[in-house]
């Protein structure tokens, strides 16, 4: 039954809410807007909640992912007419999907409501009649990326599109950050950490920090390499150990509370080759870590580069391409993209990995860099706290009530 109160209704659509950004931001965005509308999650599958959902109204319609093609059409069907009749029971004002996957369901599902969908990572991008069906049938594309926002426009013609920066609570990450752990193995304060969240996917590209890593440990050999994340990781354990540094990495698996390994570490890398707003980035940098990242399609340069450095880097590469060079930003340091071709040969090092590693090295080398670096991490933090997203999805929202 829809509420009889004055406010909205509006409903926010994930597949799942087991572990990754855009769940996160889905929460998040729960809680922040439940004092103005009637808020419920719409999710597919209710398996391994990882997210703290005390008091939102979640609704799990039960069409878990299946696979192969035949069956994924199936699941789609199943999940557009069940997903039909929650909105017309509940009277859904707004619905606001995340991803791919729901914004299919969300767009197939539309009656009279106003229809938002999100792009928020690179790979929402690669298929041109899926982004299609998403811009003819949304009311608005969002997206966590001026860079997806500029391909919108760009290869599509299609400027209903709006970009709207993740929330970061910097203080609860800070507060998470400080809980004590049993099994960080380099709590020796002469050792220096290296530390990254990311489950275990291509896109991630471990494979390529690990490489680094272990040319890092060469000049190095107080370096220590930490990941966190979701997944099997023997591959990984392996290539350290073939590269012959298997007892200075760590790959320890999926922690519910994965901060205080972050906050216990000396530095934070990401090597991944897709993202659409990295919150692990943010997250790092709440921790006050010095940052050193990928240039993958978007996201790590909005965050690292200064607004000029930003603009000087699309007018030199307007494509939207990786840097080939190291640029020193001003709260992080941007190294070229490395590749998504998965290489487990340990024989095999690219000039991309050895940029990696140098960075790193330049940053283990100059301890009043890193500090600075540290602060300028928190600085840069602090201009995603939630209050500002609130404000700005409360802007986009009220122009569809």
């Amino acid at each position: 039954m829809a509420n009889t109160n004055d406010k909205k209704n509006l409903m926010l659509m994930v597949p799942m809410l087991h572990q990754g950004g855009f769940e996160r931001v889905c929460v998040k965005t729960a809680r922040l807007l439940q004092d103005t509308y009637n808020v419920y999650i719409l999710i597919f599958s209710s398996k391994d909640i990882n997210f703290d959902v005390t008091g939102l109204e979640v609704i799990d319609i039960n069409v878990p992912s299946k696979k192969g093609i035949f069956n994924k059409v199936i699941n789609v069907l199943k999940r557009v007419n069940k997903t039909k009749k929650i909105k017309r029971d509940l009277g859904i004002d707004i619905s606001y999907s995340f991803g791919s996957s729901a914004n299919y369901v969300n767009v197939l599902s539309r009656q009279k409501e106003k229809v938002l969908t999100g792009l928020r990572c690179q790979t929402d991008m690669e298929n041109p009649r899926q982004v299609n069906l998403f811009c003819q049938k949304s009311d608005q594309v969002l997206s966590c990326s001026k860079e997806i926002v500029r391909q919108l426009k760009r290869d599509f013609d299609y400027d209903r599109s709006t970009y709207i920066y993740n929330p970061l609570d910097v203080e609860d990450i800070q507060k998470k950050g400080a809980e004590k752990i049993d099994d960080f193995p380099f709590a020796d304060p002469s050792l220096k950490t290296i530390a990254c969240m990311g489950r275990n996917d291509y896109i991630k590209g471990i494979w390529h920090l690990t490489k680094a890593f272990s040319l890092v440990c060469q000049k190095h050999p107080e370096a220590r390499l930490v990941v966190l994340g979701a997944g099997n990781w023997d591959p990984y354990r392996e290539l350290a150990d073939k590269l012959g540094v298997g007892d200075k990495a760590f790959y320890p698996g999926n922690r519910k509370n994965p901060f205080p390994y972050v906050a216990a570490s000396d530095l934070y890398v990401c090597s991944s080759n897709h993202e659409g707003f990295p919150n692990a980035v943010l997250e790092g940098m709440a921790l006050n870590k010095p940052v050193i990242s990928a240039d993958c399609k978007t996201g790590p340069r909005e965050i690292l580069l200064s607004e000029s450095e930003y603009e000087d880097l699309i007018k030199r590469i307007p494509n939207g391409d990786s840097t080939e060079v190291a640029i020193e930003g001003s709260y992080g340091v941007l190294i070229p993209d490395m590749g998504e071709e998965v290489n487990m040969d340990p024989s095999v090092i690219t000039d991309r990995e050895k940029i990696l590693a140098e960075e790193i090295c330049k940053m283990l080398d100059d301890e009043d860099r890193m500090k600075a670096y540290a602060e300028k991490s928190a600085k840069r933090a602090a201009s995603y706290k939630p209050e500002m997203y609130k404000e700005s999805i409360h802007d986009i929202l009220r122009n569809y009530e």
